[in-house]
């Protein structure tokens, strides 16, 4: 009975040491096989992080404005030849703009001064008429006044006065033209007499370097070419004004005529002429 349960529990033994072998050789092999799995992977590379290159600052220029660029190009012309352009173009506006502001006071309506006086001539006689024609401003009204203080003598005095004291009004619409058409003339000539003098400058050079290279003749054809664009604008500029201006004398000068002569018509017409 004895040799029974030790043979028995021998093959016990037996069973479990075998199991347990079969166990650790199942893990010895799952083991290697994941080495082995582990060592034929392929390596995991990091990639490195993509290097950011800095864009370039581009410098931004700053526009210069027009009146720094008129300044700057002022400068390199020469103080001393474009002065005297800039003293043309401000004395020329400067009469031009007294003008325009003159001759538009000087616009009268002469239709409405006209009905106005025929009322005070057919009311009042002569001295209504000439207390229309002095509240009245304008060239066209003193014209009228000189006129009806001549009536006592008469149709033709009244002419001849009106037209001896029109020249006197249209003297007076002129006041100050000479002085733009001189500045008109004066300023291009000044620039181009800057050219001559920076040509000679630039010649000048080329002796004294004895070589005729760019940097040498730049400055002085420079300064020769600014010189006479700024008298070249200003010439432009003030003839415009000038140009103006004769318009609206001449057409101040056209009404003149056509109201004395309706003038002289409506003392005929009120047979007023030869009595004040």
């Amino acid at each position: 009975m004895k040799k029974l349960f030790t043979l028995l529990a021998l093959v016990g033994v037996l069973s479990l040491g075998s199991q347990s072998m079969a166990q650790e050789e199942s893990v010895d092999t799952t083991t290697v096989e994941n080495d082995t799995t582990a060592a034929t992977a392929d390596p995991v590379v990091e990639e490195p992080d993509p290097v950011v290159e800095d864009e370039p600052v581009q410098e931004v220029e700053t526009e210069k404005s027009f009146h720094q660029v008129v300044k700057d190009k002022f400068i390199e012309g020469g103080v001393e030849w474009m002065t005297p352009v800039l003293i043309c173009l401000i004395l020329g506006l400067a009469i031009a703009i007294e003008r325009i502001i003159t001759l538009n006071l000087a616009t009268t309506n002469t239709d409405k001064l006209l009905a106005n006086v025929e009322d005070a001539l057919a009311s009042g006689g002569v001295e209504a008429a000439k207390e229309v024609t002095r509240n009245t401003r304008g060239p066209v009204a003193s014209i009228f006044t000189q006129g009806l203080m001549r009536m006592s003598e008469g149709i033709e005095m009244v002419e001849k006065s009106i037209i001896a004291y029109g020249s006197v009004e249209m003297g007076r619409l002129e006041k100050g033209l000479v002085w733009i058409s001189l500045f008109i003339a004066l300023a291009p000539m000044l620039g181009f007499t800057g050219t001559v003098i920076g040509m000679i400058g630039a010649f000048d050079a080329i002796q004294a370097a004895g070589d005729i290279s760019p940097q040498i003749v730049a400055n002085g054809i420079k300064v020769a070419l600014l010189t006479t664009v700024a008298g070249l604008f200003v010439g432009i500029i003030l003839q415009v004004f000038y140009n103006y201006l004769v318009s609206k004398i001449d057409s101040l000068v056209n009404q003149m005529e056509d109201a004395s002569i309706t003038l002289v018509d409506l003392l005929v017409k009120h047979k007023l002429t030869g009595r004040a």
